[in-house]
């Protein structure tokens, strides 16, 4: 029994095929080279860059607001002058519990003028809460509109 070429063909033909399409099948599906372009490695420089600017950014604005908090914050330990028109020690209403002047005597803010200056700003009166503040405390016009921006 012979073979004949057109016997060798008919085999062969398929097999030849099938070999083809499992070739084009694995290198489909094979995975890519993992090594990274130009281009996504430049991306990826540029988007650590980024971050760091935008950290150091960040780190800037959170010193500026501390140093502009602690330049406006009431300072304590310090004795504001009395209010004028009054002899020192002799203040209208210090017989009256709890209140203490304007300033508490740790430097902070009456809380009865936090209060009323509070519902001032609530009421659209912020220039007024401003000039109320200026003239219980002496602050200057910057500290006391930093004061009254942050209510």
């Amino acid at each position: 029994m012979g073979f004949t070429m057109g016997d060798v063909l008919l085999v062969a033909t398929p097999v030849v095929i099938l070999i083809a399409v499992l070739w084009a099948l694995t290198a489909a599906l094979k995975p890519r080279n993992s090594g990274l372009s130009d281009a996504e490695r430049y991306q990826r420089e540029l988007a650590a860059r980024s971050a760091a600017h935008q950290a150091a950014q960040v780190q800037q604005a959170t010193a500026a607001r501390a140093s502009v908090y602690a330049a406006t914050k009431p300072k304590q330990n310090v004795q504001q002058p009395p209010p004028v028109g009054h002899q020192a020690g002799i203040i209208p209403g210090s017989g009256m519990a709890g209140y203490n002047g304007p300033i508490l005597p740790n430097g902070q803010l009456n809380p009865q003028l936090a209060l009323q200056l509070q519902g001032m700003v609530r009421n659209g009166q912020k220039i007024q809460a401003i000039k109320l503040l200026r003239q219980q405390t002496h602050m200057d016009l910057s500290t006391a509109k930093n004061y009254v921006d942050r209510l």
